[in-house]
């Protein structure tokens, strides 16, 4: 490389301050993903995905202090939604000043249905704005999450007595931009394997949660295993809790159609599953992206997904109608047609479009915020 071509790469890298204060599951394959990709100096302070409430809460005064007894000043603060940036600017003043902020979401506590038979907390949406007002962009993981936020916002606002704001929304809005999740998809390339003989493996590898409406899932596992139809299971997906009674009553149930129970810790096994499934399904109630779903899909599994949350925007119009189901009836019948059609899934592999989130295509838009927004202070 000539002299002057590296003397400019040197340049036009940033140092970055990485704020992540729930450094678990995906929102940590994001970290790790974005630092081994980007071309800028990145310096990442975290701390361990447990009690999401404190860490939204004290996260700020924890990191703020990290921070402050640290090294060199940074370009731009890269934080999570689960920071409460405000405070965390405020305790960093001193040294870091000016310094922008990007807020990357994703998610946010203003739409994500709360735990059955529980009231919404509004102090943590409360939290996500007033960090959205204090950041210089705030970058949402699909056009479905940014377009629901902003349709909520209002009624939170609107909520207070008085002074509520409401003009703020618009230059929220201004500043906010749709980047999708890199992910480290060809990570699974490697344990690629060719499909087993058998009956058709029906996939489950997101998390063990209500939100992911796993009764509905099952409902319509049992209802193909009356109508004496063949498939197995693979029930993978993390859990932050006991299992779910949903699960426990599902590996009762479906015996030996089950096999495998439970979240694969070993990353190489994980996509060796992938690889093995034949279909993934979704019941979920809400989805901000769906990261576990598109490395399934990477995987070659024909997906069933609701017609409805992020998926119509993350897969090609023309796979809708195949794909995406509006009811429980059109659920059913798109499994069957898988479970009894496993020659012909191969034939609508959606693996070329999804890669198009694979951190090698996605880091070139990463970097090019990066590079607007440090440009902004020099």
């Amino acid at each position: 490389m000539p002299p002057s071509q590296s003397e400019d790469i040197l340049s036009s890298m940033a140092n970055i301050l990485i704020l992540e204060p729930y450094y678990g599951g995906s929102h940590a394959r994001f970290v790790n993903g974005f630092r081994r990709h980007t071309r800028h100096e990145t310096t990442a302070y975290t701390l361990p995905a447990r009690f999401w409430k404190w860490r939204m809460h004290g996260a700020a005064v924890t990191l703020a202090r990290q921070v402050s007894e640290a090294g060199p000043r940074p370009d731009v603060v890269f934080a999570s939604d689960m920071l409460d940036l405000t405070t965390f600017q405020a305790l960093t003043r001193h040294g870091l000043g000016n310094v922008p902020a990007v807020l990357y979401m994703h998610e946010n506590q203003l739409t994500y249905p709360p735990p059955p038979g529980t009231g919404r907390d509004l102090h943590y949406g409360w939290i996500n704005y007033a960090s959205m007002l204090a950041a210089d962009r705030v970058l949402f993981n699909s056009q479905y999450h940014l377009d629901e936020f902003f349709d909520e916002l209002p009624r939170l606002l609107k909520h207070f007595p008085d002074y509520t704001n409401l003009e703020t929304i618009d230059g929220i809005r201004e500043k906010s931009d749709v980047l999708h999740l890199g992910a480290d998809l060809a990570r699974h390339d490697p344990h690629r394997s060719e499909p087993e003989e058998g009956s058709p493996i029906i996939l489950w590898n997101q998390r063990w949660e209500y939100d992911k409406a796993p009764a509905t899932f099952f409902d319509a596992l049992y209802a193909l295993a009356r109508e004496e139809l063949e498939f197995r299971v693979i029930l993978a997906g993390q859990n932050f809790r006991n299992i779910p009674e949903e699960f426990e009553q599902a590996r009762e149930r479906l015996g030996d159609r089950s096999i495998h129970f439970g979240w694969e810790e070993d990353r190489a096994a994980y996509s060796r599953l992938l690889w093995q499934a034949d279909v993934v399904v979704s019941t979920a109630i809400h989805e901000f992206f769906g990261l576990a779903t598109m490395e399934a899909i990477y995987c070659d599994c024909y997906p069933i997904l609701p017609n409805r949350l992020a998926y119509p925007e993350l897969l090609p119009s023309e796979a809708h109608s195949r794909h995406l189901y509006d009811d429980v009836a059109g659920l059913l019948e798109r499994l069957r047609w898988a479970i009894t059609h496993r020659g012909e899934l191969g034939g609508h592999s959606l693996r070329r479009p999804v890669s198009r989130f694979d951190w090698d295509r996605m880091i070139g838009a990463y970097d090019a915020i990066f590079d607007a927004v440090a440009a902004t202070t020099e």
